[in-house]
Order: structure tokens, then sequence, then C-alpha cells
């Protein structure tokens, strides 16, 4: 048997295309003393992964030639470690291959949960990503206003959700009739607001009429400086993506009045990553997994069969054609 890679052929100039990666055989890797041989079952992906190719953010950037980087669900099929048997389904940075030999040490034993899917969204870091962000970062009062753009994406769909559960009224922002109906339909997000539409200030107006307590961020450029001047007194802004500025040879700078609106609202404004929240993640899955249990939470995947169709999801992903989060299975 062989395995299959899938590289960074080329950085992209400007938008990527599919044409930036390239496809390889090598041996089956073979695994030494306290490693594991791993069987890649699926690959979550994430518009992040267009930065990456953009230099250094929370990680080393990727260059020409370098396996295209992901942290995957995969099987046990050999171990030589203690820590492992045959048939464990792990978590592992193997990035895009079939198969990988690493430590036991660096894959991380999962829990018998099915579909093994929901490892990778709402129990995943889609899932810790909105309840830490919105929770801790946005820190919402029932009865108030939050709004999520991307909010038919991985993050924003659940960020959505627990906002709701926490009696706030809710404005998710997306693109195109479908998303802003299954946002208000299947979701319960009291208003959508199709961006594609027409005007967004005109949206936020109207859905949000006195004004936004809560931004729950994940595009940044033109759609985070319009939701700006819509936000109320002590409002709080969460960046916790920027989508927008991904996808491009150089990425904008930001609006140029942010600093002014900040002051004269009294906002506040907070970046963060999920890392600084892991050492409570068991906090945040008890919650996910009741209100999942409890049919509160809905998880929508976005799943493909096919590890050559990985670059095209990458870049359909990056156009926006996903809803919920984009997994490939490997087959």
């Amino acid at each position: 048997m062989q395995n299959r890679q899938i590289i960074l052929g080329k950085l992209p100039q400007g938008k990527l295309t599919v044409d930036c990666f390239q496809t390889r055989e090598t041996p089956m890797p073979i695994p030494g003393p306290g490693e594991v041989l791993l069987r890649t079952l699926y690959v979550p992906l994430d518009a992040a992964s267009r930065a990456w190719m953009q230099g250094v953010t929370y990680r080393s950037g990727l260059q020409p030639g370098d396996i295209m980087a992901a942290t995957t669900l995969a099987e046990v099929v050999t171990s030589r470690s203690s820590l492992l048997a045959a048939g464990d389904i792990v978590l592992a940075e193997t990035g895009w291959q079939t198969f990988t030999a690493l430590p036991a040490a660096e894959a991380l034993k999962q829990p018998d949960i099915v579909p093994h899917t929901h490892l990778l969204s709402v129990y995943g870091v889609p899932g810790l990503t909105a309840y830490f962000g919105l929770l801790e970062c946005g820190r919402p009062k029932a009865g108030e206003t939050v709004v999520i753009s991307a909010a038919a994406g991985a993050v924003g769909m659940f960020a959505g959700q627990i906002a709701r559960l926490h009696g706030c009224r809710t404005v998710g922002i997306a693109g195109g009739a479908a998303k802003t109906a299954l946002l208000t339909d299947r979701l319960g997000f009291d208003a959508a607001i199709d961006y594609k539409a027409g005007n967004l200030h005109d949206g936020l107006r109207r859905s949000c009429p006195n004004g936004i307590d809560v931004l729950f961020d994940n595009v940044g450029g033109d759609i985070l400086a319009a939701c700006l001047p819509h936000m109320a007194k002590q409002g709080r802004i969460v960046c916790c993506g920027a989508v927008s500025q991904y996808d491009t040879a150089s990425p904008p700078a930001a609006p140029a009045g942010i600093p002014g609106l900040l002051i004269v609202n009294s906002l506040t404004m907070r970046g963060f990553l999920v890392a600084d929240f892991l050492h409570r993640q068991e906090q945040a899955l008890t919650a996910l997994t009741a209100w999942v249990a409890e049919k509160k939470l809905a998880v929508i995947e976005d799943l493909i069969a096919g590890f050559e169709l990985l670059p095209a999801a990458l870049v359909g992903l990056l156009a926006g054609e996903n809803t919920g989060k984009r997994i490939v299975q490997v087959t």
C-alpha cells in the first residue's frame, strides 16, 4: 500500500485555486518504538488554512513543498506504545495524507461518540470556539442583542444558538436567501440579514433598533466596518475570525474609524484563540453535550467524501459554499 499526500505546490497569488496543490504517493510509513500508525478518517477544513499561506500566524506559515497542515480525526492501525491500541480514534496533526506515523503522545484519544464527525464540529474547535468566544469574551446578558457574522458557518451557527439559549435576541448575517432562511427557520435566530441582497446598514437598523450589544465577528473587513456604527453603548466586539482577509495576496488594513468608535461608545474589542481556554474544555463539553442531547443545539455538517476533493473543498469553503462545518471524509 502507498500513502497519499496533498502538498502545497505553490503559494497563491491572490485567491486560492486548486492548481496550488499537488498529489503524490510515498511509501507507507512504519511506526517506531513508542509510535503509532494512523489512518486518516476525516479532515476538517478551516478558512484559517488560507491564512497560513500568508506567513506566521498562531502557527508557522506554509511553504511550497509542505504537506498541507491539518489536525484530523484518525484511527490507530498499529500501535507500538502502551498509550494507544489498534482501533482507537484520535485527533492528531497529520496534515493532508492518508497514513501517518508519529509518537503516540502526540495523538489525543477521543471518546466513543457517534457520529465521529461531531468530534470535529460541535465537540471540536468550532463548538469550543463558539462557547468560549461568546460566553467568556462577549459576556452576553439575557435580553441583549447579539449579532453573528458568517452565522451559517461552522462557528457562527453554534455561537448564535448559544446566545439564544442565554436569552438573547440573536441576529445572524449570512450570504444568500437559503442560509438566512436556515438561521431563522431551523436554528432559532430572531432575524437574519443577507449581506448579498442590499444595504447591510438598513438590515442592521431594522433588526437591531436598540443597537448591537455583542458582535461576534467571524469576517472582519466591510462587514465589521458596517456593524461598528450600530454598536450600543458599552457593547462588546468579539474578534473570532477574519475570513474576508484570508483569501487575498495582501490583507487589507483595519477600518480607519475603529479607535474613534470604540472611544465614543465605550466599546470593548477582544480577540482570542480557543487555545486560551482549553484548560476549561470539560466545562464546555458538558454544556454542549447536554444541549445536543436535549435537542436545544442543532448540529449541521457539510460532509464531502473523497481525499482527492480536499483542494476543491477548501477553495469552495473560502468562497462561502458551505453551511456548517465542512469536513472531508477520506475514502
